[in-house]
């Protein structure tokens, strides 16, 4: 089978190209490389000993998809593809909507278009808003987002299901992550953000290696086990084989479904802080700060439709994440060259 991935050079997108073609499937990436680097493409292939097609295209060059749709004939797709910064999508929201939103939609036209059976959406958590307890679950419904780059995947979700309900031969798995860190194994593969981190691991990989000096640890007198937020945190290896499950799944069946991925366990911020100094052998210096507006003290997943409808479990856990991660730190200082 042949499938192609948006975003495949991305962070999630390459782990998830590494696994499809373990399980024998033949990919095609599509990335723009705005967010990602074409060396991933030999990376991918040391790896697993295939090189993927690759394809410089942007999703938003209706044109230039559809020159590759033409070439191959898919049975499924996976779209990574999108900008992803929550600081970012509030100070540009327009340039988020373009390419997030109308972007995708010329994906979806083309997966019409050229009759392509299954699509799997890389959504988020974010589309939860702050509006209820944890686990959360997928039949709670949508909250209020609290950024344009959480309202673009509240979009795509809205815009997907409207898809496949007009579209019996369609069918989709919209999986909602909730917080992926680690790398691959080997060191070849893993997180490279641009600039200074947003999210929590790599940013503590930073500490770790002496670029940056201390953590902030934003609050340490919520309502958790330590005082500091608490949240579900995924090794990127088991979410990259949740799109593989995902797939087999909506090969199988028609319509649309929403499912969680997380590990179903919460992870205070220390808590994961100690278990990375594990990891690197030595302590982390961190420094406690205010709360950060809109941050809530606790948000895991409930994993139940995830197990019963994809048979997904995770596999690693916060001490393999944190060791993956720094593994990955220490053989690739300048990132992925």
């Amino acid at each position: 089978m042949k499938i192609l991935v948006t975003g495949g050079l991305g962070y999630i997108g390459s782990h998830t190209v590494v696994e499809l073609i373990k399980n024998g499937y033949e990919t095609v990436i599509v990335d723009n490389l705005y967010n990602s680097n074409e060396h991933v493409l030999e990376r991918i292939e040391k790896i697993t000993g295939v090189k993927p097609e690759f394809n410089k295209v942007d999703i938003l060059d209706r044109n230039g998809l559809e020159e590759v749709f033409k070439r191959h004939s898919f049975d499924g797709v996976i779209h990574f593809a999108g900008y992803k910064a929550v600081g970012e999508s509030v100070a540009i929201p327009l340039t988020y909507y373009e390419n997030n939103v109308a972007g995708s939609l010329n994906l979806y036209e083309l997966i019409k278009k050229y009759n392509v059976k299954s699509l799997i959406f890389s959504s988020s958590a974010t589309v939860y808003g702050d509006s209820f307890a944890s686990p959360m679950k997928e039949e709670y419904g949508l909250g209020v987002t609290t950024n344009p780059y959480g309202t673009t995947k509240l979009m795509n979700e809205m815009i997907i299901t409207d898809f496949a309900k007009t579209n019996r031969n369609i069918s989709a798995v919209i999986l909602r992550y909730f917080n992926p860190i680690g790398a691959h194994e080997s060191g070849l593969l893993g997180e490279v953000p641009n600039g200074i981190p947003n999210n929590l691991v790599p940013y503590i990989a930073r500490v770790a290696n002496g670029t940056l000096d201390y953590l902030n640890v934003y609050g340490d007198d919520y309502d958790t086990v330590d005082g500091t937020g608490v949240r579900d945190y995924i090794h990127v290896v088991d979410l990259a084989r949740a799109h593989v499950l995902a797939l087999k799944y909506a090969n199988e069946h028609n319509g649309c479904e929403v499912i969680n991925v997380g590990s179903g366990t919460g992870y205070s911020v220390l808590e994961v802080l100690h278990a990375y100094e594990k990891a690197c052998g030595h302590k982390i210096a961190y420094h406690v700060t205010d709360r950060r507006p809109g941050d809530i003290a606790t948000s895991f997943a409930d994993t139940k439709k995830a197990e019963k409808l994809l048979g997904f479990k995770v596999e690693r856990d916060i001490a393999d994440m944190c060791r993956d991660s720094y593994n990955f730190t220490v053989k690739n200082p300048d990132g992925i060259k």
